[in-house]
């Protein structure tokens, strides 16, 4: 980390909006890179000539919104976070392409791949008898060094689906060897809290905060091609919605 700018007066930006901008800078400009550590509070406020107070205001803000992460104890202090990701639900871009558009890899970890009969939720969302033989698909997905998302899709029992690749966008793979493309959604967001095995997949305390959204997809002709249950960590994940006079816009893209 570059040394420390001391903070200017009466140039009416506030002090700890201008520690703001600085770390921010720090950060885009490679000059402080995800898992280091700032200096120490009486350090870093003595390096900026303000008091402890003003700089505690602006880590406080930087923390809020997920660019630093603050640890407790003699190894802990303000760390640079892994950034937030911007998933937009406007249109319907998938896991994939929404880390494409914010310049990152998505990996995916598949922790299930396999046929079994719908339960009654799955079965209403994809039209199809309860118990018919439907594909399930859990993934974990990340982007950087930490979990983003848990997901679980449901899929009608497409001939050779699960022989397939499941480790890159499914919504690619939809469209391309079954012509399902899926062109919209319905999409549900509720808060709730992560069960022990969730939490270990996540890599966060069980009873912890996440976002579900639950989704069913269809295809061009107005048929369900998906019914899932995704669930994402609000501190790695900010969810978002555009609307305008014509209503929601936007593209189809890969999950």
């Amino acid at each position: 980390m570059v040394g420390t700018p001391e903070v200017e007066r009466g140039t009416g930006v506030p002090a700890h909006v201008q520690i703001e901008r600085w770390i921010l800078g720090s950060i885009a400009g490679g000059e402080m890179a995800v898992g280091d550590r700032l200096p120490g509070e009486r350090e870093l406020a003595a390096g900026l000539g303000v008091s402890r107070m003003t700089l505690r205001q602006a880590l406080a803000t930087l923390e809020r919104d997920g660019v630093l992460v603050r640890m407790p104890g003699r190894a802990g202090g303000a760390f640079v976070a892994d950034p937030r990701v911007e998933c937009d639900l406007t249109g319907l871009a998938g896991f994939t392409e929404q880390m494409r558009r914010a310049h990152l890899t998505a990996e995916a970890r598949v922790l299930v791949a396999e046929t079994v009969p719908a339960p009654a939720s799955v079965a209403g969302a994809l039209r199809v008898a309860t118990g018919t033989p439907v594909h399930q698909v859990a993934r974990v997905r990340s982007a950087g060094r930490s979990p983003v998302a848990l997901e679980r899709s449901f899929f009608p029992a497409l001939p050779g689906f699960l022989a397939e690749d499941l480790s890159g966008s499914l919504y690619a793979l939809l469209a391309d060897r079954y012509d399902l493309e899926p062109r919209t959604a319905v999409e549900h967001l509720d808060p709730v809290v992560a069960s022990p095995a969730e939490a270990a997949e996540l890599e966060v305390e069980p009873g912890t905060p996440l976002m579900l959204i639950e989704r069913t997809a269809y295809a061009a002709g107005g048929g369900p091609v998906e019914f899932a249950r995704d669930l994402f960590r609000p501190d790695r994940v900010r969810i978002s919605v555009r609307s305008g006079p014509g209503g929601p816009q936007g593209r189809t893209g890969g999950r």
